[in-house]
């Protein structure tokens, strides 16, 4: 079972994280999260682009705002 575990160690750490193994060696604060920083621009761009479309949704009083809309209240 051990030689189970090795190998999922094996396959993450030589091979599916080594280009993490460069952003070590940069001496750039910026440009070592610079993956971080393209996932926080696309998390940024979803959450405005949800947030137009609930105000869309909201324009249009296609929302039901009623107290009684969901069984358990």
């Amino acid at each position: 079972m051990s030689t189970f575990f090795y190998g999922i160690e094996d396959l993450f750490v030589n091979y599916l994280f080594w280009p993490y193994d460069t952003f070590r060696a940069m001496t750039n604060w910026w440009t070592s999260n610079s993956i971080n920083w393209i996932f926080v621009i696309i998390g940024a761009v979803a959450f405005y682009y949800w947030m137009g479309q609930l105000n869309i949704f909201n324009k249009n009083n296609e929302e039901d705002k009623t107290i009684s809309s969901h069984s358990y209240l």
